[in-house]
Formats: structure tokens, C-alpha cells, sequence
């Protein structure tokens, strides 16, 4: 079914955006935010990732232009995660891309059928133990 919607849509998120699943993934929960900015220690909590692999995809992120870590004087809690106007361009054109899976999977589910499938979903986080 992925493939054949990927198909269908065209082209993967990061082939077109430049933007791997967990970039998105990361880029989403920034742009979820006040600002779209975080603090280090409350994307990492938020993700449900180690800090060590939070750190490096920041980097690597950083390196391509979509986020800054800025040290804030007036705050000594950790490093913020800001997303930049590149980063924002990018999640803004990928959420394109979600729309049209969303077309042509979510629209064709009825109420009961979206439901079963969130408590599916759920269920299958709660197993795994992620946030």
C-alpha cells in the first residue's frame, strides 16, 4: 500500500523536499511549536529519541540549512532549536506531498475506519514505548 501511494503521489518527501522521514519528522515537531523553536531537551523528550541522536541529526540538519542551535544569554537552559526560512520552505512544500496522501488514503475512510485505525496506531506505540 506505501508503495503504491508513493507511487501514485509521485515522489518521496525527500527525493522533491530534500527531507529523509526523520527530518520531517523533526521539521514537524518544530513547526508544531511556539515560533518553531525548541529547546534541545524538550524535542529531544518530545521525539522520544536519545539526546547523542538528536544531536547528530541536528548537526547534519544544521550543515543544510534548515535549523540553528542558538545559546540564549538570558537563559541557561540548553540550546534552542530554531528552524530557518530554508527548513520552514521545506516542511511547508513536503506538508504539499502529505496532503495528497491524505487525498488518497485518509478521504477514503469512513469515521469507524479512522477510528480503528488510530486505536491500532495506538496500540502499537504504547507496545513499542514511544511517545
Amino acid at each position: 500500500m506505501h508503495d503504491l501511494l508513493i507511487n501514485q503521489v509521485g515522489r518521496s518527501p525527500h527525493s522533491e523536499f530534500g527531507l529523509s522521514a526523520t527530518d520531517f519528522t523533526v521539521h514537524a515537531k518544530l513547526s508544531r511549536s511556539a515560533h518553531e523553536c525548541l529547546r534541545m531537551m524538550e524535542l529531544t523528550k518530545g521525539l522520544g529519541w536519545e539526546k547523542s541522536r538528536v544531536s547528530h541529526h541536528l548537526a547534519r540538519t544544521a550543515k543544510r540549512g534548515l535549523v540553528i542551535r542558538e545559546e540564549r544569554a538570558d537563559d541557561g537552559r540548553g540550546a534552542y532549536v530554531i528552524v530557518t526560512a530554508v527548513g520552514r520552505a521545506a516542511i511547508e512544500a513536503a506538508a504539499r506531498h502529505v496532503e495528497a496522501v491524505r487525498r488518497l488514503f485518509r478521504d477514503h475512510l469512513t469515521p469507524g475506519q479512522t477510528a480503528l485505525l488510530a486505536e491500532i496506531a495506538d496500540m502499537v506505540i504504547e507496545r513499542i514505548g514511544t511517545p
